[in-house]
C-alpha cells in the first residue's frame, strides 16, 4: 500500500499499456489543433501542450484502435462516432499507470501533442487528461511548454499515511463490530485479485487492485465523502517519489498483498484486537 524499499522487480514497460480508443481523423485533428492553440495559449491555466527539445524519450506507446462499424452507407458519408469523454477517461487511466510504473519521471516535463503521437490521438483529450492530473496534484502546469510531473519525497508519503490511518483505522474497527462474516467474504476475491497482481510483481496492477480493496471496505460504512477522500489521499500515496525508497519489488507486493488476506479473516471472525494490530501494521507500512 505504501512505497517500501525493496530492489524489487523492474516496472512494467509502458509499451505493453492497451488503451482502446475509436479511430480518428488524424488530419482533421491537426488542423483543429492549430485552430484553437492561439486561443488556449490565453487560457487563464496556461495549460497548452507543446513540444519541448528538453523533453525525455518515452516508449512509444500501442494504443488498440476501433474499427468502425460496417455501413451499407458510402464510404464517403460514413463517419465514426468519436466519444470524447471516452477517449479522455482512458488516457487519463493510461497516464495514471504510467505515473504508477515510474514512466512519468517526476520534475519532468510532457507536452500534449508528443503524448498524443505516442497514444495515436490528437493532443486534445491529452491535454484534458493531464489537466485532470493537474488539479489532483500529480502535475502542474508549465505555460506553453507541457505539464511537469511533481517532485515528491518521503516526507509528503509518511503524511499521506498518517492522514489515512486518521480516517480508516477508526472506520475498520466500527466495522469490525457490526458487519457481518458473509459481506466480508465477498471482499475476498479483490484481496485474491491484489494478491496475484503482486505475485506477477506488477506495481500498476497492484496499486488499482489495493485500491479497490480499501475502496470497498471503506463503501461498507455508507459515507461516500470518506470513501471519495481516501481514494484521492490513496492514489496520491501511489505516485512516484524523488530520492525516496527504491519503488516496491515483488517480495514486498506479496507482503502487503498478504496482510489483506490476514485482515479478512480478522475481520471475519470479529478478532478486533487480531483487526486493530492488523490495519495499523498496514498503514505502518506506507
Amino acid at each position: 500500500m505504501g512505497a517500501r524499499g525493496s530492489t524489487g522487480s523492474a516496472a512494467p514497460d509502458i509499451r505493453t499499456a492497451s488503451v482502446r480508443v475509436p479511430a480518428q481523423a488524424r488530419a482533421a485533428d491537426v488542423e483543429r489543433e492549430r485552430g484553437v492553440a492561439s486561443d488556449e495559449s490565453r487560457s487563464a491555466s496556461g495549460a497548452r501542450g507543446e513540444h519541448t527539445h528538453s523533453e525525455p524519450p518515452i516508449p512509444h506507446l500501442r494504443v488498440e484502435t476501433a474499427r468502425p462499424v460496417e455501413t451499407a452507407r458510402p464510404v464517403e458519408t460514413a463517419r465514426p462516432v468519436v466519444q470524447r469523454a471516452s477517449v479522455r477517461g482512458q488516457i487519463l487511466d493510461a497516464l495514471r499507470t504510467a505515473l504508477v510504473a515510474g514512466e512519468l519521471a517526476p520534475g519532468q516535463v510532457y507536452s500534449a501533442p508528443v503524448l498524443g503521437e505516442r497514444f495515436g490521438v490528437s493532443a486534445t483529450p491529452v491535454r484534458e487528461a493531464m489537466q485532470q492530473l493537474a488539479l489532483e496534484g500529480a502535475v502542474e502546469v508549465v505555460p506553453n511548454r507541457g505539464f511537469r510531473v511533481v517532485r515528491r519525497g518521503t516526507r509528503e508519503l509518511a503524511e499521506l499515511a498518517e492522514i489515512r490511518a486518521l480516517l480508516e483505522v477508526p472506520v475498520v474497527l466500527r466495522l469490525a463490530r457490526t458487519v457481518p462474516a458473509a459481506r466480508w467474504a465477498e471482499l475476498r476475491p479483490l484481496a485474491e485479485a491484489a494478491a496475484r497482481a503482486a505475485s506477477a510483481g506488477c506495481r500498476a496492477t497492484y496499486a488499482e487492485c489495493d485500491r479497490a480493496f480499501h475502496h470497498a471496505i471503506l463503501a461498507l460504512a455508507g459515507n461516500g465523502q470518506l470513501v471519495q477522500i481516501a481514494d484521492d489521499l490513496h492514489r496520491r500515496a501511489q505516485w512516484p517519489l524523488v530520492g525516496g525508497p527504491v519503488p516496491r519489488g515483488r517480495a514486498d507486493l506479496m507482503a502487503n498483498a498478504a496482510e489483506h488476506l490476514a485482515l479478512l479473516d480478522a475481520l471475519t471472525a470479529q478478532d478486533l484486537p487480531a483487526v486493530q494490530s492488523l490495519v495499523r501494521e498496514h498503514f505502518a507500512d506506507c
